[in-house]
């Protein structure tokens, strides 16, 4: 005997299923009573707002796109030329490293025969660093400081007592600027203990 139909109204339908539509269904073809333009119809002063509308929104999304890619650029250009900026004041302090180099050698050499040169020698130096200075680039010839890798090159290593371990006993050649902007690190000799 079959069994009759259960009434599933009480079940909670499968989360996710799409439910049939509940009550009286009108009529394929027959013309309800409030019917409403379909989205086609753009004939009223509505549809006209809602374009315009929408075009203004476009308009207005496209004009603050400009003006952020306009902000970018600004932005890269400005990185790009303290960029080259920089390395172009490199270059520049860079062409003094030699004449500076000479200046010291000259003044080391000429300190047995004390004259007028040895002063004008040395005003010279003391010129060329300050402008080296003024560039960005300060001079490094301190003694007795920790050795830092970065701003110092090791070219001997001598038994100081005295001397902290691991300190810069004797600075050999100056070094220039400091940490991402530096010319060329200090050249030294670095004391240990036995």
């Amino acid at each position: 005997m079959p069994t009759p139909p259960q009434d599933r109204a009480s079940d909670p339908p499968p989360e996710g299923s799409v439910q049939p539509p509940q009550g009286d269904l009108p009529e394929p073809g027959s013309p309800t009573a409030e019917a409403e333009p379909g989205p086609d119809a753009a004939t009223g002063p509505a549809g006209a707002e809602d374009e315009y509308a929408a075009a203004l929104k476009e308009v207005e999304d496209r004009w603050r796109r400009a003006l952020a890619d306009l902000d970018n650029l600004r932005k890269r250009h400005a990185r790009e030329l303290d960029r080259e900026r920089g390395g172009e004041r490199a270059r520049t302090a860079a062409a003094f490293l030699p004449v500076i180099d000479n200046l010291e050698l000259a003044l080391n050499h000429a300190g047995s025969d004390p004259g007028a040169i040895v002063e004008g020698v040395r005003a010279v130096r003391d010129q060329a660093v300050s402008i080296l200075e003024r560039l960005g680039y300060e001079r490094h010839a301190e003694t007795g400081v920790p050795f830092d890798p970065s701003r110092h090159e090791v070219v001997g290593v001598v038994q100081d007592p005295d001397a902290e371990p691991n300190t810069v006993a004797q600075v050999l050649r100056a070094g220039y600027g400091e940490a991402e902007r530096q010319l060329r690190p200090a050249a030294v000799t670095v004391a240990k203990r036995e």
